[in-house]
């Protein structure tokens, strides 16, 4: 059996554990042959490969991004992409493939598989925004980066006397801002889930500066106020309808300077949470995922996209995987809360 493997979107953290996984144990336990697809969709879209074997993954398990390359292409929107994607890997040999991204390159596997290609989803995300898993790697690294951050931005806030803000990643799930603000100890978390009355954020700023402590405000890219829309970079999209977001902490931070008459200053992550080395939990995810998309090809389970649930490795529709974004939970957000201020 030949079986093709890429990765796309966004990259993070552990991609390369999940493709060392995949081909080790697709090698040397069930003898089959690889291939790897360059630049996520792009690569059997026009038939853009590199060879993958044992000798290829060696040494890939703590580097960040992909060996393989990703992109944002869309071959759903390109004339009779999916015709040649499927011409393609049946050119090449290739009788499964393995996607490993997030909503939108596993959504194009699930317009795959409805066309007949044999393809297996593995779940990857800094957002953990993945439904049908409780968490996709890439988050826990992303998480402990901000958090570090955040922890470095404390000290400063106080030796000035400031209010800062830091703006993470999340276009419409809150996760890496909730995680991060809880573990670092954030005076404020704003998420898209929550609209924010911009009147209570300066009220809890206020009063964190009455305790001589300067006030830490962790934010999602994709947060916005209640009367007010999200941030925009720019009003191009990309090839999946997105637009670029960005400006929210910036926004944030000149109307607490024009309210309190207290400096304040936003730094925003954006990439940073994305690139380095993965860590153990990422890491250990990613194998554990790789090991059981490989199982599922063995196995002519298509259609399906490998999940943790709980403490296991199980394998759930592609349709359920992503028919919706996981969001964070109102009750979630609300154990925050009572560190607000």
């Amino acid at each position: 059996m030949r079986v093709g493997v890429l990765t796309g979107g966004g990259d993070c953290p552990g991609l390369n554990a999940v493709i060392r996984a995949v081909v080790r144990k697709g090698v040397q336990v069930f003898g089959y042959e690889f291939v790897g697809f360059r630049a996520g969709w792009r690569g059997p879209l026009e038939g853009d490969t590199v060879a993958l074997d044992v000798q290829a993954v060696r040494g890939i398990l703590p580097r960040g991004g992909t060996i393989l390359g990703s992109s944002r292409t869309n071959p759903v929107k390109v004339e009779g992409g999916v015709e040649r994607i499927k011409d393609n890997l049946a050119g090449l040999g290739v009788d499964a493939l393995i996607a490993i991204g997030g909503e939108d390159t596993l959504g194009v596997a699930r317009e795959l598989y409805a066309s007949g290609v044999n393809v297996v989803g593995v779940p990857k995300t800094i957002d953990n925004d993945l439904n049908a898993t409780d968490y996709t790697f890439g988050f826990d690294t992303a998480v402990n980066i901000g958090m570090e951050a955040v922890d470095r931005l404390h000290t400063t806030a106080e030796s000035h006397h400031r209010a800062l803000i830091c703006e993470v990643m999340g276009r419409h799930a809150g996760w890496i801002a909730l995680h991060v603000g809880m573990a670092a100890g954030a005076n404020v978390i704003l998420i898209p889930e929550r609209p924010f009355d911009i009147d209570k954020v300066v009220e809890y700023v206020e009063s964190r500066f009455k305790t001589r402590y300067a006030p830490i405000i962790v934010v999602s890219e994709g947060a916005h106020p209640i009367d007010g829309q999200m941030q925009l970079q720019t009003g191009d999209r990309d090839a999946f309808g997105h637009v670029r977001l960005g400006g929210i902490g910036q926004a944030l931070a000149d109307e607490i300077e024009k309210r309190t008459g207290k400096e304040a200053r936003a730094t925003v992550l954006g990439h940073i949470q994305r690139g380095g080395t993965p860590t153990a939990f990422d890491r250990v995810l990613a194998t554990r995922f790789g090991l059981q998309a490989i199982d599922a090809v063995r196995d002519g389970d298509y259609g399906k996209m490998v999940a943790l649930q709980g403490t296991e490795i199980v394998r759930v529709g592609l349709d359920e995987a992503t028919k919706e974004l996981k969001t964070v939970p109102l009750e979630r957000y609300a154990e925050a809360e009572v560190f607000f201020g």
